[in-house]
Parts: C-alpha cells; sequence; structure tokens
C-alpha cells in the first residue's frame, strides 16, 4: 500500500458527488465549485488510477463495475475521516457538554436512571439525552449515528458489544382475567383466543411484535401502557419480570401457567456507536453502566441463593 495516496479527499468527494447529485452539474451546484473543477477532478482520478468510473449508456453516464466499488470504498472513506474530525474536535475540547444513549425498553428503568445518577455526581453539567428505543429502533440509532452508545438486544452489524445482562420474560395477566379462571395449565391454543398486547417497534422499517398466533392485539408505544392496559385485564403480554416485578407482588398481575413457552430470555449487550473515537463521558457512562449492573446482578444471585433458589 503506497505510504501517499494519490487521490486526494476532494478528488473523492467530487466522484461521491457526481454520483449522489445525479450529474456533474449538479455536483458542482453542491460542492460550489465550477462544473470544469468538479469534472477534471474525475478525469484526474481516473487518469491516476488508470480505471474507467463512468461509462456512458444511451445519454446518462453509469458507474462502471469498478466505479461502483470505487463508489462505495470512497464512500467509507470520507465517512471515517469526517468521525475521525468530529471525534479529534470532541477530544480537543474535553468532556462532551452531551452524551445521546438509545436504551431498549426492556432494559429496568430504575436501574438506568441509578447509573444516570452517579454520573451525574461526577459530571453534573454533563447534558443527557435519552432515546427509549424498542427493537430495530436500538439498531437504527447505532447505523445513524444518532448516539454514542446503546442497550440493545442485538449487536447491529459491524458493530461490538459487551454482553451486559440477561433478562427473564414471563407471560402475564392479571389475576381475574379469562386465562386465569380456566384453572390449568394452558396451552398456545387458550392464547389464540384472547388479545395480545405488544409494543411497537421504534425503527422506521418496523418489525412486527405480535405474536402471529393471537385473533386480537392491541400494539402501544410505551411500556407503561401496556402494564396499564394489563393490569386492567385488558389483555396478556410478556413482561420481563423486572419491570413488572412491583405488580407482581402487589398483585396487579400474574403470571400465565403456559404449559410451555411461559418464560423467555434477552441477552442485552452495551454497545458503542465508534469506540476508537468515544469521548471521555461516553467511556465513563459506559464504565458505570457496566459496574451497576454488575453489582445489581451479584445482588440478585445472593438473594436467591439466601431464599434456596438453585
Amino acid at each position: 500500500m503506497s505510504a501517499n495516496p494519490r487521490i486526494s479527499l476532494e478528488q473523492w468527494r467530487a466522484l461521491l458527488a457526481v454520483v449522489d447529485a445525479g450529474g456533474y452539474a449538479q455536483a458542482a451546484e453542491l460542492l460550489h465549485k465550477s462544473q470544469s473543477a468538479v469534472t477534471y477532478a474525475v478525469q484526474k482520478l481516473e487518469a491516476l488510477l488508470e480505471v474507467k468510473v463512468f461509462e456512458v449508456v444511451g445519454r446518462k453516464a453509469h458507474l462502471t463495475p469498478t466505479g461502483e466499488v470505487l463508489y462505495r470504498r470512497a464512500k467509507a472513506l470520507l465517512d471515517e475521516a469526517g468521525a475521525l474530525e468530529q471525534a479529534a474536535g470532541t477530544l480537543a475540547a474535553g468532556w462532551e457538554p452531551e452524551l445521546r444513549l438509545a436504551v431498549d425498553i426492556v432494559f429496568p428503568t430504575w436501574l438506568l436512571l441509578q447509573c444516570f445518577a452517579r454520573f451525574a455526581e461526577e459530571r453534573p453539567q454533563t447534558r443527557i439525552e435519552l432515546y427509549e428505543t424498542v427493537l430495530s429502533g436500538t439498531e437504527e440509532s447505532l447505523l445513524q449515528r444518532r448516539v454514542d452508545l446503546a442497550i440493545c438486544a442485538r449487536v447491529p452489524q459491524g458493530f461490538a458489544g459487551d454482553a451486559l445482562m440477561r433478562l427473564r420474560f414471563i407471560a402475564a395477566a392479571h389475576p381475574d382475567h379469562p386465562l386465569h379462571r380456566l384453572g390449568r395449565k394452558l396451552t398456545l391454543q387458550d392464547l389464540r383466543k384472547h388479545r395480545h398486547l405488544v409494543i411497537r417497534d421504534s425503527g422506521s422499517l418496523r418489525t412486527s411484535t405480535t405474536w402471529l398466533g393471537a385473533e386480537q392485539s392491541w400494539t402501544v408505544s410505551h411500556k407503561a401502557t401496556s402494564i396499564h392496559a394489563a393490569g386492567m385485564g385488558m389483555g396478556f403480554a410478556w413482561f420481563p419480570e423486572e419491570t413488572v416485578r412491583g405488580e407482581l407482588e402487589r398483585g396487579l398481575l400474574k403470571p400465565l401457567p403456559l404449559r410451555e413457552g411461559g418464560e423467555r430470555w434477552a441477552e442485552l449487550y452495551l454497545v458503542y456507536a465508534d469506540r476508537d473515537y468515544a469521548g471521555p463521558g461516553a467511556l465513563r457512562l459506559g464504565e458505570i453502566i457496566r459496574q451497576q449492573v454488575g453489582e445489581q446482578c451479584s445482588k440478585h444471585l445472593q438473594e436467591l441463593a439466601q431464599a434456596g433458589v438453585g
């Protein structure tokens, strides 16, 4: 690999602009340059690399197969250059004035707020912007770089995540729900006859979260709405056990006695949008989250051991 690249970022930017804008004239307007300057930059790029980037089909110029590869790699190169400049600015300024997080709503809210409170003791001036997301919405926030770090149930392709905690989900409904009044082990056929409460995927390309066997369903945007609806006897749902622990203890909800599938498990991960360029604030908050979760998990295991649950 050459130590001194022959193609400048400006030349790569010109190539991207021609493709994205749909022509040399449009690219020149986008880049605030003359059309001849943009044309020369692309032609110089082709000459230096000894490749043909565009071919004329009819009256329009299209990328050649080689051009398509160069376009994708150039886009990645410019994205990386932009991220590097942004990271340099963040590091030069010291601690970030604001941190943005996307946290899947299945993560215990009380535990997340404990993490925020501990971070605020150290950095009270740092603003925190929290996106409470569902399913693909968390991944989308990372992919679009809208957040600094995320807690999600699935690590998007191209990212690395640290396992954070396991969550147990249980099927539950109000004690007076018709399903409980059957007085026996429940089958999937029993569930199909009753309303399933689900939470809407917050991603722009929403995936269905409805159990496909249910004849009826209500879809809501917040877990609190789902919990209240179940507590009022309006349906059943699978809830993170930790999230509805209070409702279970107060008798507002009761686990459904399913013959099979009455519990599910999910692994949650802590993922940085870009670990290499993360600022000191994002790194510290991530460290606090790991510590707080670790302490709570250890405490929970001790409680189970004392209660004789193995």
